[in-house]
């Protein structure tokens, strides 16, 4: 039991250090490698809380140091790729040395996010707000497979700052997202879910932009299941 007990927080660490790399790798203007690292990071954070369950070790320590390290992966790494994107992009003089810093709010709302999270009962089977791995996500694919005809786009910069506060209202807006979690396989209880899976398959032949449509896709289902919910 000794051992087993830090299996998952090891892979958590994996996780956190996943996001470090992709941090440098993004420094390095590598774009590729620091996406590839923050799916690597997914892959470790899927497979840590599966693990707790499994072994039966789940602990409150394991829980603070998962938020830890999604902050790290999925707040500030996709930000920094952000970062170092807008600066290259053609930004107004007066203002180019400011605008970019505008992409650290992501990893400041994805924190929230997490905080949120942790206290918020209401979250054991879906989400409320867009999931941080999600959004870290759709900001690195956009980077990578999307940053070329941005970078040509005449106010490219002023998109990018739009649609950072958009996500970062998204983070902690108020609006259930279903989880992918299946607990039955009959289609009844999960039509959503299968439904957005058939969608989304054919996306991934975007490769590295791959990411983009499909969480557009899945927020937008969300939007949509709330809206007709309430009504």
């Amino acid at each position: 039991m000794g051992f087993k007990k830090h299996i998952p927080n090891t892979i958590t660490c994996c996780n956190l250090l996943s996001g470090c790399v992709s941090c440098v790798m993004a420094m390095q203007g590598d774009f590729v490698m620091a996406l590839t690292f923050i799916v690597l990071g997914a892959v470790f954070d899927f497979f840590d809380g599966m693990t707790a369950r499994l072994l039966k070790v789940s602990s409150p320590l394991g829980v603070q140091l998962d938020s830890l390290a999604d902050d790290v992966t999925f707040g500030f790494a996709p930000s920094f790729m952000v970062f170092m994107f807008m600066r290259g992009l053609a930004i107004p003089e007066a203002v180019a040395d400011y605008v970019p810093y505008v992409a650290f709010l992501i990893a400041a709302f994805s924190a929230l996010r997490l905080a949120k999270f942790n206290i918020d009962k209401r979250q054991t089977t879906t989400f409320i707000g867009l999931p941080t791995p999600a959004n870290a996500l759709f900001w690195a694919s956009l980077v990578v497979g999307f940053g070329d005809f941005i970078g040509s786009l005449p106010y490219g910069w002023a998109l990018m700052v739009a649609m950072v506060l958009l996500s970062c209202y998204l983070l902690i807006a108020e609006i259930p997202m279903f989880s992918l979690k299946i607990k039955y396989l009959a289609w009844r209880a999960n039509k959503i879910r299968y439904s957005f899976l058939l969608v989304s398959a054919p996306m991934l032949l975007l490769g590295f932009g791959a990411a983009v449509p499909i969480i557009s896709l899945y927020v937008a289902i969300s939007v949509i299941k709330s809206m007709v919910k309430k009504r």
